[in-house]
């Protein structure tokens, strides 16, 4: 190591030694050298051949006028010669004849229709005299008028005789109910307050023997005294009288009593 002087007040300043760096130096120098040598060598193939399309074609030329052409030497024709005429020879093959077409069929007529012959007109018969039917006619009305007359004599005397029966069956029927009503009139109490002619209705159902075995009140006379005296008196008139006849016997009689009866 040095020593040397520097700076205004002398001081003493020690003097490094640049050995080491200097030989770091060469050293990356020489590496760097060989680097490059190397890489060179390695490189030494031909270079890859770069091809470049342009999009854009270059602008065509300018037209250039075309230059005219010559003319044509005029051609001399020499004179035609005439030219034989050529020989027909007639050929070996014989050329065969077309066959002929066959003739068609003419066709046959159709037979006319045979005319039919018509049937002969029947002569009309004579009129039918018609004086023996009109006869007859007219006696078959008779026979069915007095037919008719007859029936409405009959209905008519038919309906008189059901008419009278049944007049005589109401005059037998009256008879018998007023024979019940007078003998259960005997027996009716009338209440001392009633007043007027107040009508009662009574069911009465009884035996053929004339035995009473209900008496319903059916319409009230509007006064109950009267119409439970009126039941009391029916039941108290059993047996009730019977009729004439028996046909006229009814299980179910329906009796009106009023008061002043």
């Amino acid at each position: 190591m040095k020593m040397v002087l520097a700076g205004p007040y002398l001081e003493l300043r020690r003097e490094e030694d640049l050995t080491p760096a200097f030989v770091l130096a060469v050293a990356v120098h020489v590496l760097l050298v060989a680097a490059l040598m190397l890489g060179v060598r390695w490189q030494s193939h031909a270079p890859d051949v770069v091809t470049v399309e342009l999009w854009q074609p270059p602008p065509p030329p300018p037209p250039q006028a075309a230059p005219e052409p010559p003319k044509p030497a005029p051609v001399v024709q020499p004179a035609p010669q005439p030219k034989p005429e050529p020989r027909l020879e007639k050929p070996d093959i014989a050329i065969k004849a077309l066959p002929k077409p066959k003739p068609k069929p003419a066709p046959e007529p159709k037979p006319a229709p045979k005319p039919v012959p018509k049937p002969a007109a029947k002569p009309a018969p004579p009129p039918p005299d018609d004086r023996l039917a009109q006869q007859l006619l007219r006696e078959e009305l008779a026979r069915e008028q007095q037919l008719l007359a007859a029936e409405r004599e009959r209905q008519a005397i038919s309906a008189q005789l059901a008419r009278d029966a049944a007049a005589a069956r109401n005059r037998a029927m009256d008879t018998y109910v007023s024979k019940i009503r007078g003998k259960v009139r005997g027996n009716i109490v009338l209440p001392p307050d009633i007043q007027g002619d107040p009508e009662a209705l009574i069911l009465v159902t009884q035996l053929p023997t004339g035995e009473v075995l209900q008496a319903k009140l059916v319409i009230s006379s509007g006064h109950a005294a009267y119409d439970d005296a009126v039941l009391r008196a029916i039941l108290k008139s059993s047996p009730l009288p019977k009729p004439d006849s028996p046909t006229l016997f009814q299980r179910e009689l329906k009796l009106t009593f009023r008061p002043k009866d």
